[in-house]
Order: structure tokens, then C-alpha cells, then sequence
């Protein structure tokens, strides 16, 4: 059975002449801090009544303001915009904000808690098929009731995540962090062998990334190709390798599973042909593709 496309999500977006309730919640506890990003802002309500008590607040939403940031953001309001897409799409509603996020700063995702049925629906107004679904986050939550839950996200790195000394479960606050989702990120590697290479690491402690849950490893891929976006725009490489050490015999040094994107440049290395095979040098195989 073919998928049915969710490319009315945005029809969800309502007008309001007042701040809705996960905004007045966070104006309430002064957590609107700094310079203030809505995302997935649908017709910009919040953004506009917020502007309007002196709040630096700006809007995007691929819809209706499809000016995508070109800055981080001290604090970022995500509001009842996950429990309108499908899973990859909320992983990358996730990955997107924790990279426009300042070092430092919060994020607030509140989602629906009075979705009695999830699936498509037809819009009431637009007769549209709509799609609704129950969300949770491995975030902090700050406030739940019967209608809402609000979370609060900082970046993996300025949380203590585990009681072990892995510093992937505890990444050094120094190092920044590219992007991250539910349940990986993604940092600047602290010995970089090329400008932008980046690891990206499941947050479950496990050494052998075969080992992880499909689900997990998925994740995994779906920020490589995030990764490759970001790098892609930043640091215009020429080419990447993508891969990882499984064991000790293979070269991992850190008993925490990690994927490694290598940003490739025209004349880094001496002889670059063979890609991956270049591995074992004396079983390089030169004209390989």
C-alpha cells in the first residue's frame, strides 16, 4: 500500500489575535530569553503579538514564511508542529533547530495531548486529508495536562547524560555541536583530519554499531544525510568519506559507537583514488570505483 503524502500538513495553521497558550506559559516564566527564533511559526501570530511586547522574535515556517535562518538563535519556540508530520519529518523538525540553537540556549516543542485518534482526517474548512499523531520526545517536560506537554531542550553537550566516564555520553561543552535528534548527534570531531569532519553518535552507550536497535541505526542515517547538508553549504567540499571502526582491530579507539563524515578537498591527500579500499594500503586497489 503506497504511503499517503502529508503535504497539507500546513492547512493546520489557524489565526489567533492572541498569544497561544505555550507562549503565554514561557512569557509567564520569563523564558523567552535573547534573540528569539518561531519555528514553524504558521501565520506568524505569536511572532507578531510577541514583536509587539518588545521581544527580537522572528518567524519561519516553510509555508507561509519560507526564509530559512541564516543565524543562531539564544532561545527557539517550536509550537504544536510535530504532531502534524510523520516520524523523519519531526527527526528533521528536531535536527533543524538543535543546529539553529546558540551553544547554550533552549528550545520549547509543545505538542497536542488531546488527540483522541491519529491518522488523516479531512480538514473541516479546506476538505483537505490533514494528518495528526501522538508525539513524545526524550526531552525535559515542563508543564503537562490534559491538552498540551511542553518540552524543554538544551544541547546534549551542556547536559551530564550518564554516571559513566564515556565522553561520548558526556561530551565536553568546548566541542560544538552540529546538529541533533531524538536519539544521536552530531559534533565537530576535537581531531578533525579534514576542515568539517564531524561524528555522529547514537546517544545509547554501546560499543558495536551493529549492535544498536534498527530503529536507532536509521536514525543514525537519516543525520548523515542532515550532516552532509550542513557541510555541504558551510565548507563546499569537494567529496566525502563516510564510515566507522567496528572493534579494536579495525582502528576504533573509543568503545562507543560513532559514524565519521570526512569532508574531502581537491589536493588533501596525495593519492586519493581507491576511496574507502585506500584503508588497508597495501591492498589498495587504485581503479576502483
Amino acid at each position: 500500500m503506497q504511503k499517503q503524502n502529508n503535504k497539507f500538513s500546513h492547512l493546520t495553521a489557524i489565526e489567533r489575535v492572541y498569544l497561544s497558550f505555550p507562549a503565554r506559559f514561557l512569557l509567564e516564566k520569563n523564558q523567552l530569553q535573547g534573540k528569539i527564533l518561531d519555528f514553524g511559526c504558521g501565520f506568524g501570530n505569536d511572532v507578531k503579538l510577541l514583536q509587539q511586547k518588545g521581544f527580537n522574535i522572528t518567524g519561519y515556517d516553510p509555508y507561509y514564511f519560507p526564509q530559512y535562518p541564516n543565524e543562531k538563535f539564544d532561545t527557539i519556540i517550536c509550537f504544536y508542529v510535530l504532531n502534524v508530520l510523520f516520524p523523519e519529518e519531526q527527526a528533521n523538525v528536531l535536527m533543524e533547530v538543535s543546529h539553529l540553537l546558540k551553544p547554550g540556549g533552549k528550545a520549547y516543542f509543545a505538542v497536542r495531548r488531546d488527540i483522541k485518534k491519529e491518522g488523516f482526517r479531512e480538514h473541516y474548512i479546506h476538505k483537505k486529508p490533514t494528518y495528526q499523531c501522538i508525539t513524545k520526545i526524550p526531552f525535559k517536560s515542563i508543564l503537562l495536562d490534559e491538552y498540551c506537554e511542553i518540552y524543554e531542550y538544551t544541547h546534549y553537550n551542556y547536559q551530564r547524560n550518564s554516571s559513566n566516564q564515556c565522553i561520548f555520553c558526556n561530551p565536553y561543552r568546548k566541542l560544538t555541536l552540529l546538529t541533533e535528534s531524538a536519539t544521536a548527534y552530531a559534533m565537530f570531531d576535537g581531531y578533525p583530519v579534514s576542515k568539517g569532519h564531524v561524528l555522529i553518535i547514537p546517544k545509547r552507550h554501546i560499543a558495536n554499531y551493529f549492535e544498536l536497535p534498527f530503529k536507532e541505526q536509521s536514525a543514525c542515517w537519516l543525520m548523515a544525510n542532515k550532516v552532509q547538508e550542513i557541510l555541504s553549504k558551510e565548507f563546499q567540499p569537494d567529496g566525502f568519506n563516510v564510515g566507522m571502526n567496528v572493534n579494536k582491530d579495525a582502528g576504533q579507539n573509543m568503545m562507543h559507537a560513532s559514524i565519521h563524515v570526512i569532508p574531502r578537498y581537491k589536493g588533501d591527500a596525495v593519492e586519493s583514488r581507491g576511496g574507502m579500499r585506500s584503508v588497508i594500503p597495501k591492498r589498495k586497489i587504485i581503479n576502483s570505483k
